[in-house]
Protein backbone atom coordinates (compact mmCIF):
# COMPACT_ATOMS: atom_id res chain seq x y z
CA UNK A 1 0.00 0.00 0.00
CA UNK A 2 1.78 3.04 -1.01
CA UNK A 3 1.51 6.23 1.62
CA UNK A 4 -0.87 8.42 -0.31
CA UNK A 5 -3.73 5.11 -0.47
CA UNK A 6 -2.72 4.70 3.31
CA UNK A 7 -3.37 8.08 4.05
CA UNK A 8 -6.82 8.27 2.35
CA UNK A 9 -7.75 5.04 4.29
CA UNK A 10 -6.28 6.68 7.57
CA UNK A 11 -9.02 9.76 6.60
CA UNK A 12 -11.96 7.26 5.83
CA UNK A 13 -11.45 5.25 9.18
CA UNK A 14 -11.28 8.35 10.87
CA UNK A 15 -14.84 9.08 9.27
CA UNK A 16 -16.13 5.87 10.12
CA UNK A 17 -15.72 6.38 14.01
CA UNK A 18 -19.38 7.30 14.66
CA UNK A 19 -21.52 8.55 17.61
CA UNK A 20 -23.53 5.38 17.69
CA UNK A 21 -22.20 1.97 19.00
CA UNK A 22 -23.78 0.18 16.73
CA UNK A 23 -22.56 1.59 13.70
CA UNK A 24 -19.10 1.58 15.48
CA UNK A 25 -19.49 -1.86 15.32
CA UNK A 26 -20.42 -2.44 11.54
CA UNK A 27 -17.43 -0.22 10.91
CA UNK A 28 -15.00 -2.13 13.09
CA UNK A 29 -15.86 -5.48 11.24
CA UNK A 30 -15.71 -3.88 7.60
CA UNK A 31 -12.45 -2.97 8.24
CA UNK A 32 -11.05 -5.76 9.81
CA UNK A 33 -12.72 -8.06 6.79
CA UNK A 34 -12.33 -5.43 3.68
CA UNK A 35 -9.87 -3.23 3.95
CA UNK A 36 -7.37 -4.90 1.23
CA UNK A 37 -11.08 -5.01 -0.89
CA UNK A 38 -11.47 -1.62 -0.55
CA UNK A 39 -10.27 0.18 -3.93
CA UNK A 40 -10.66 4.00 -4.98
CA UNK A 41 -14.38 3.17 -6.25
CA UNK A 42 -15.06 1.66 -2.87
CA UNK A 43 -13.31 4.75 -1.21
CA UNK A 44 -15.50 7.41 -3.22
CA UNK A 45 -18.84 5.62 -2.19
CA UNK A 46 -18.02 5.20 1.32
CA UNK A 47 -16.94 9.01 1.44
CA UNK A 48 -20.35 9.92 -0.10
CA UNK A 49 -22.03 7.56 2.80
CA UNK A 50 -20.03 8.99 5.47
CA UNK A 51 -21.95 12.02 4.76
CA UNK A 52 -24.99 10.83 6.19
CA UNK A 53 -26.18 11.64 9.53
CA UNK A 54 -25.88 8.91 12.12
CA UNK A 55 -29.59 7.88 12.46
CA UNK A 56 -29.91 7.96 8.46
CA UNK A 57 -26.84 5.68 8.03
CA UNK A 58 -28.22 3.67 10.72
CA UNK A 59 -31.50 3.06 9.20
CA UNK A 60 -29.94 2.17 5.68
CA UNK A 61 -27.76 -0.28 7.36
CA UNK A 62 -29.79 -1.68 9.69
CA UNK A 63 -32.88 -2.15 6.99
CA UNK A 64 -35.19 0.54 8.45
CA UNK A 65 -34.75 2.15 5.38
CA UNK A 66 -33.75 1.56 1.35
CA UNK A 67 -31.90 3.13 -1.04
CA UNK A 68 -32.19 3.18 -4.89
CA UNK A 69 -28.66 4.63 -4.83
CA UNK A 70 -27.42 1.34 -6.79
CA UNK A 71 -23.51 1.93 -5.44
CA UNK A 72 -24.81 2.88 -1.77
CA UNK A 73 -26.82 -0.44 -1.84
CA UNK A 74 -23.97 -2.34 -3.13
CA UNK A 75 -21.67 -0.69 0.08
CA UNK A 76 -24.47 -1.48 2.26
CA UNK A 77 -24.66 -4.80 1.73
CA UNK A 78 -21.08 -5.05 2.07
CA UNK A 79 -21.42 -3.66 5.50
CA UNK A 80 -23.90 -5.98 6.58
CA UNK A 81 -21.87 -8.80 6.12
CA UNK A 82 -20.80 -10.98 9.31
Amino acid sequence: MDTERNARIGKLKWHCRRALLELDLVFQRFWAREQDAVDESSEAVLTRLLELEDHDLWALVSNKRTTDDVEFAAMIKRLQKI
